[in-house]
């Protein structure tokens, strides 16, 4: 829960199937990619925004409200990329969505700064030469880079698709603002709601395999430590699965996840008691295939929602905050902001409750697992016995 918000989404979610494969790329003429791979939005928003190159420099572009012309009464918003992704492309469609109900006359400029000093201080500079009213950083990577050179500077910041700031000492808590320029969302969980949803799925749990990237601090620190510790504590198995080069996630899967699986079966030999744990880590959620092929019957439970897909390339069960639930509540925070109703040092950490449950019967049965049925009840994507998605939850959230 959001101190003095209740959120319960109001815009529908997209498919998130759909729109990775269905939305088109970039291009400022209707072709296919003018900006490389770099990025991508829902196809929904081409009747309410125009999408506009720079000429001058590929990794930048311009999304402009089609139904009002700039003017000196135009907000400025920079969105900071790290680096190409689809969390981050999804986050994007979902703000711009919420900004077609705001009144705000609104220009955004997209900058991918792929994690670079220069090209992130020239974004920097660029947005205080124009007066920029916000700026939006999508992901950990580029909030705490800029959280690290930009605290206290003239214009509000917002993070989107960031994890726990308390953890990542980006704040000291959760009850009160950053007394900066920087107000934060959260894509964590408490490790003991999650863990609560595990205890449901599997009361006697004997092995838990936490699959992450090494080099991804963030999830080390906000996803993979938390709820290592927790499990431990209980009297719960241990398996840390770590990916350490990235670029090498498949190959090293291929035997990490058999290699886990061995160890399960010593005080489980049936895997009934045992489960996979997917951290947020892009390498590693992207192998859901490769993990899949060799997890066996063991049920693999995503902090990712996203990652329960249609059809068989999927986790089972999702426990976390999806990325549109999170960039919605940071386009909240935004218009706060934009309309002066709010400072962003005043916000305490945005934080979605309860989190988004997302479930594949497909994989479910194929596994043998049993899904309690009051996760079917609150469960925010559903997909069937065939892989269909047969349910998308609306959000609801105050205007103010």
């Amino acid at each position: 829960m959001i101190k003095g918000i209740s959120l319960r989404h109001i815009i529908p979610r997209a498919i998130i199937a759909g729109l990775l494969v269905c939305a088109p790329a970039v291009s400022a003429l209707g072709g296919e990619e003018p900006f490389g791979k770099w990025f991508r939005y829902s196809g929904d928003l081409d009747a309410h925004w125009d999408f506009v190159a720079d000429p001058l420099n590929s990794m930048r572009l311009s999304i402009r409200s089609k139904t009002s012309e700039r003017s000196a009464a135009t907000r400025r918003v920079l969105v900071l990329y790290p680096r190409p992704s689809s969390a981050y492309d999804i986050a994007i469609s979902e703000i711009l969505k919420v900004f077609e109900t705001r009144e705000h006359k609104i220009e955004f400029t997209v900058i991918n700064f792929d994690l670079k000093d220069g090209p992130g201080e020239e974004a920097i500079q660029f947005a205080e030469k124009n007066k920029f009213d916000l700026i939006f950083t999508m992901g950990s990577e580029a909030t705490a880079w800029l959280y690290d050179r930009y605290r206290g500077g003239a214009i509000p910041v917002v993070s989107v698709c960031s994890k726990d700031p308390v953890q990542l000492g980006q704040m000291k808590g959760y009850e009160e603002g950053s007394k900066s320029n920087f107000a934060f969302t959260s894509l964590n969980v408490p490790v003991e709601v999650q863990m609560a949803y595990v205890k449901e799925l599997s009361p006697d749990l004997k092995n838990l395999a936490i699959l992450v990237d090494g080099k991804n601090i963030s999830a080390v620190q906000t996803q993979a430590e938390p709820i290592s510790v927790y499990a431990r504590r209980r009297g719960i198995e241990v398996i840390w699965a770590e990916v350490k080069d990235p670029a090498n996630a498949r190959q090293e899967l291929l035997r990490l996840v058999p290699d886990a699986v061995r160890k399960m079966r010593i005080t489980d030999p049936d895997l009934s008691k045992s489960l996979f744990w997917l951290t947020g880590s892009t390498s590693v959620f992207r192998e859901i295939h490769t993990i899949n092929q060799s997890s066996d019957r063991v049920p693999v439970v995503s902090v990712v929602p996203e990652i329960v897909t249609a059809g068989p390339d999927t986790a089972v069960l999702g426990i976390g905050i999806s990325f549109e639930s999170n960039a919605h509540l940071a386009a909240i925070y935004a218009d706060k902001i934009l309309r002066g109703v709010a400072k962003a040092g005043e916000l305490n950490v945005g934080i979605v409750s309860p989190p988004d449950i997302s479930i594949s019967f497909l994989k479910a049965r194929a596994i043998g697992m049993r899904v309690p049925f009051d996760f079917f009840e609150t469960a925010s994507f559903v997909y069937d016995y065939d892989g269909r998605p047969v349910r998308t939850v609306e959000h609801s959230a105050p205007a103010n």
